[in-house]
């Protein structure tokens, strides 16, 4: 399977590979980038290689797509958003999302994450799309409730990062709302 390149007005969605390692280490080696994302900041580059090589095979065993958001206008790798615990079988995965904070109130995480969900439900033929967002993500939690996702509730004490456990909400997203939703 080819590596889906995905277009919108301003970006380019694009397969990560260790010639963006830099701009991946910077961007998740950052505090403020990290304190939601369920991991702790990036303290080596070669946590980075890692991570990219982790994106590589999940692409390659069908279990889940990252894709590396670049700006059109000057080729700089801004963030990344993907698909994590893609099963094709059941027809569900889980959409995650980060951003380099000059990036940051500008709409792109928008424009990217429309580019997916319809990618996710028309050429995956995927049924559900989840995320897991931190209780004091608001930013997230209202970007994912304006794409119409539903808040199924509260999992206590889900992730572990910086040495201490975090509730985190389960939201998702069926196909048949995304669709109705794409109509209006």
């Amino acid at each position: 399977m080819t590596f889906p390149i995905l277009d919108t007005k301003r970006l380019k969605l694009i397969e990560i590979t260790h010639y963006h390692l830099d701009s991946i280490f910077t961007i998740l080696s950052m505090e403020e980038v990290t304190k939601y994302y369920g991991t702790d900041p990036l303290t080596l580059p070669a946590e980075a290689t890692k991570l990219i090589d982790m994106y590589h095979k999940n692409f390659i065993d069908k279990r889940g797509i990252r894709w590396g958001i670049k700006l059109k206008e000057n080729q700089q790798i801004i963030g990344t958003i993907g698909l994590n615990g893609l099963q094709l079988k059941n027809k569900r995965a889980e959409v995650g999302y980060e951003l380099h904070p000059a990036y940051w109130r500008q709409g792109y995480t928008t424009e990217a994450l429309k580019e997916v969900l319809s990618f996710s439900f028309r050429q995956l033929g995927l049924h559900r799309v989840g995320a897991f967002v931190y209780p004091d993500n608001i930013i997230s939690l209202n970007l994912l409730q304006k794409f119409g996702f539903t808040n199924e509730g509260l999992l206590r004490g889900y992730m572990y990062q910086n040495n201490q456990f975090h509730d985190t909400y389960v939201l998702s997203l069926l196909k048949d709302e995304w669709e109705n939703s794409q109509e209006g």
